[in-house]
């Protein structure tokens, strides 16, 4: 969600650990790490599908998801505010890809950063073409896809209602 990006290939570069930076000058490992960052992030883009219909564990007009193998009880737990919500994102304004390369990234940051509860802001679609709520069901379809969402419930009415959802990631 930061743009550290050149802090952290610093740090990667001089960390002397990385056998393929020997012998290269810094500009050379930078354009060369700058570059593998840009694959990883496309790739991980590129792992969430649009078109991904979920059979799992999804429950009526409700946003509420639960991954195979889990309680019910942290539905119940993540509505009533039983994990802090540590982080969160609005992603009002955006369109559809800028969207997914924001929660990727999001995601990514929250795990790195061992954070365990977050809050997405999706919107109602009022203002969009069709007054749909198109974010909304690409979210949940492409929240379903990562590995480290455990559950995400409708936000409670006060918290955003049916424009957000708790998401609970996995502990890292």
């Amino acid at each position: 969600c930061n743009n550290d990006g050149n802090s952290n290939i610093l740090n990667i570069l001089y960390s002397g650990q990385k056998k393929w930076a020997r012998g290269k000058t810094p500009e050379e490992a930078t354009k060369y790490l700058k570059k593998f960052l840009e694959d990883e992030k496309k790739a991980l883009l590129d792992s969430l599908s649009d078109e991904f219909i979920s059979t799992e564990n999804e429950s009526g007009e409700e946003l509420r998801y639960l991954k195979n193998g889990h309680s019910p009880e942290i539905l119940n737990k993540l509505k009533k505010g039983y994990w802090i919500t540590q982080k969160s994102i609005d992603l009002h304004g955006l369109v559809s890809e800028e969207a997914k390369s924001y929660i990727v990234n999001f995601i990514s940051d929250c795990k790195k950063k061992k954070v365990r509860c977050v809050k997405i802001i999706h919107g109602k679609g009022l203002r969009s073409y069709n007054k749909e709520p198109v974010l909304r069901n690409k979210v949940k379809n492409w929240l379903i896809q990562k590995e480290e969402v455990i559950a995400y419930v409708e936000a409670p009415r006060h918290d955003g209602g049916s424009g957000a959802v708790l998401v609970l990631l996995k502990e890292y």
